[in-house]
């Protein structure tokens, strides 16, 4: 072959055919430069002859799309600081969403919650849920590319024999408005997969809206009475973003496996987002839809906004609730006993030692069964 790979080239249809072959030779020899780059060079090289600038100079300039940098064959000769480094056209990287028309937002505040994992009770997707409720859809994310289907199979619904519904799990970015504010809601399943690339579609999002503020909505078992009002801890990136009576805790350190929506709050903050989180504490012998901690929820979003939440009908839920609790309760002495004995600890701000508790979890559980609505299996 002729020096085309080692010299300057030279314009003419031979050397544009040598130099044709020693771009896809280069760039099967590299295993890592696409056919484009090749191209590109190939082109820039030849019109390139007055500047003396080599075919082989060109291809060290270029970064692959598949590695944050690229280590040059020794073959390849070193290139000045002076060289122009190139912006080759390769695919980007596919987008976990698509947005859903054309949304001008005034400050808008983010609130997000997943179900499963914190999400005692699903009182925070419930919460959230409601506040979602008739919000238009601005962005819906690619579930094909974020749940996996055989830890969450998708309901089939079979009508006389006849497969008739599938429902796939779906999860989008709500815009609704409460008195002047505007809100996004992200509530749906917590993805299975893609974290990391998730949480960069969810910044960029961020970004795009204009998104002043994220709020964290969750919910976690508690060794609390369903009798005493539901408490609340908070996680804030800075002093002073929590309001009312909410503050931050635990008190120390706690390394927990984390949930989605606590590595999106902290990527929140560390772009300049004021970031902050509410979470319910709920009884854990309760299992099965807990509606007081949702309601409880949404009167601390609602402190939080400054709005008035409506929350007519889970109020009634709630209430009902509590009926069954208590009539539960009250069939056996050993339960009853154990809730006084949780109520007692509420009242006086303390709480049980890890070994105390432990064993009234176990024995309660052992003893229990399925007195308590929905069975006694902590969430």
């Amino acid at each position: 072959m002729p020096g085309a790979m080692s010299g300057r080239f030279s314009s003419g249809p031979r050397a544009r055919a040598a130099a044709t072959d020693s771009a896809k030779a280069f760039a099967v020899a590299a295993g890592r430069l696409p056919i484009q780059a090749a191209s590109i060079c190939l082109t820039r090289s030849v019109s390139a002859l007055r500047r003396s600038r080599s075919y082989l100079e060109c291809l060290a300039t270029i970064r692959p799309f598949d590695a944050p940098t690229w280590v040059r064959p020794a073959s390849v000769p070193e290139v000045g600081a002076e060289t122009t480094r190139l912006r080759v056209p390769y695919p980007s990287r596919v987008n976990l969403y698509t947005l859903d028309g054309d949304h001008e937002l005034i400050d808008p505040v983010l609130v997000a919650a997943f179900d499963g994992w914190v999400d005692a009770g699903s009182a925070a997707t419930t919460a959230l849920g409601i506040l979602a409720e008739g919000g238009e859809v601005v962005a819906t994310f690619d579930a094909d590319r974020l749940f996996d289907y055989r830890a969450r199979r998708p309901p089939l619904e079979i009508v006389d024999g006849r497969l008739t519904e599938l429902t796939w799990p779906e999860l989008t970015l709500r815009r609704t408005r409460l008195d002047e504010h505007d809100l996004l809601v992200l509530v749906g399943p917590e993805p299975d997969y893609r974290w990391r690339a998730f949480t960069a579609a969810i910044l960029e999002l961020v970004r795009r809206f204009g998104v002043v503020e994220w709020i964290s909505v969750g919910a976690i078992p508690a060794a609390v009475p369903h009798t005493r009002a539901v408490p609340i801890i908070g996680t804030e990136a800075a002093p002073g973003l929590l309001r009312g009576e909410v503050r931050p805790g635990p008190a120390g350190i706690l390394r927990v496996p984390s949930a989605l929506v606590s590595a999106l709050e902290l990527e929140a903050s560390a772009a300049g987002i004021p970031a902050l989180g509410y979470f319910a504490q709920v009884p854990h012998y309760v299992s099965g839809p807990y509606s007081t901690a949702a309601l409880a929820l949404l009167r601390a979003l609602g402190h939080h906004l400054g709005v008035e939440i409506p929350v007519r009908e889970l109020t009634e839920e709630a209430r009902e609730l509590r009926v069954r609790l208590d009539t539960a309760a009250a069939l056996d002495e050993t339960t009853r006993g154990y809730v006084e004995r949780l109520e007692a600890m509420y009242d006086e701000q303390r709480l049980p030692s890890g070994d105390d508790l432990i064993s009234d979890i176990e024995r309660f559980l052992r003893d229990q069964g399925d007195n308590f609505p929905g069975g006694s299996r902590p969430n």
